[in-house]
């Protein structure tokens, strides 16, 4: 992998070309095949639940709190350990960007498990809140490697006697992956430079160029973009773009830095609602979904550009 791809995030937050470069390594669990079976996605918002597992890989310690849809009434914050909500839901993990945890980005998690995904949404042992911030986890793959290993975990659970999401994950529609920052790097790593051929569907916010797209990978790719961020460069984002198979979308949010559209207020609801049909048609076949993402993108009061090759 080119040191230039490595190095735009790593000058910026004082990491040295060298200490950049990192060498691949294999992934924890065995990867499946993966394929969607046309089903009804839910119509109904969920209450969100959520249960926290203490896992790790190796000496990392790997906390993952778990939001999933949940019995209740919709729109409150998330209840500790509530009922699952009836259905078999698809799994789509979430990663952290530097400084963050799975609380601070409850604008991006929340929504999936509202529209009925179950989302793992680890603490990164070196980059959350409260950590030293090692960005070299990242450029190592660690924190990709890392979320493969949390996949490992979670689609265990549905074939663990006695645990809540025993026979309530669907594991056959593949799982689905997303991240900002940081978070989104670790993403954009499992479709390349560590690649998880289990990924059915991405959604890297805010990322630069982690390598060459793997072969052994076959997802829907979105990517969520200012084109005025100055952490993550916006060209960066678009070469790996642009060195994607379809099926791939890119959404620009004109004029936006790092990361304003994916809180509450500016274009958020155009994020929100793009992201979260992507994961509808990738992950339940949803075609109504993939047909309403122009509008999700580009319909509200600041400038976005869309840009797809859907196949």
């Amino acid at each position: 992998m080119p040191i230039r791809r490595r190095t735009i995030l790593g000058s910026l937050l004082g990491l040295s070309a060298a200490g950049a470069v990192g060498t691949s390594a294999s992934l924890l669990g065995t990867p499946t095949a993966h394929g969607v079976t046309p089903r009804q996605a839910p119509a109904e918002r969920f209450a969100i639940g959520v249960r926290e597992y203490d896992w790790s890989r190796g000496s990392r310690r790997l906390v993952t709190r778990i939001f999933y849809p949940a019995t209740g009434t919709p729109g409150g914050n998330p209840v500790t350990n509530a009922p699952l909500a009836d259905g078999v839901f698809p799994v789509v993990e979430f990663s952290h960007g530097l400084g963050g945890n799975p609380e601070s980005y409850a604008p991006l998690v929340r929504p999936l498990a509202e529209a009925g995904f179950v989302v793992p949404a680890p603490v990164f042992p070196t980059t959350s809140s409260g950590t030293p911030g090692n960005v070299q986890d990242v450029y190592n793959g660690n924190q990709s490697m890392d979320v493969s290993e949390v996949i490992t975990r979670t689609l265990a659970l549905n074939t663990t006697s006695g645990d809540p999401f025993a026979g309530r994950l669907d594991t056959a529609a593949g799982v689905g992956v997303a991240g900002h920052s940081l978070g989104g790097m670790t993403t954009h790593g499992l479709l390349t430079a560590w690649p998880d051929e289990r990924i059915a569907a991405a959604v890297p916010f805010a990322c630069v160029d982690m390598g060459n797209p793997a072969s052994s990978v076959t997802a829907n790719v979105l990517f969520v973009h200012g084109d005025r961020d100055t952490l993550t460069q916006y060209s960066s984002a678009r070469q790996a773009y642009a060195e994607l198979p379809a099926p791939k979308a890119f959404l620009t949010h004109v004029g936006a830095a790092h990361d304003e559209y994916i809180w509450s207020g500016y274009n958020h609801t155009q994020t929100v609602a793009t992201y979260v049909d992507w994961m509808r048609w990738s992950l339940y076949a949803d075609t109504a979904a993939r047909d309403r993402l122009q509008t999700d993108a580009t319909s509200g009061t600041t400038t976005t550009r869309w840009e797809a090759a859907l196949g």
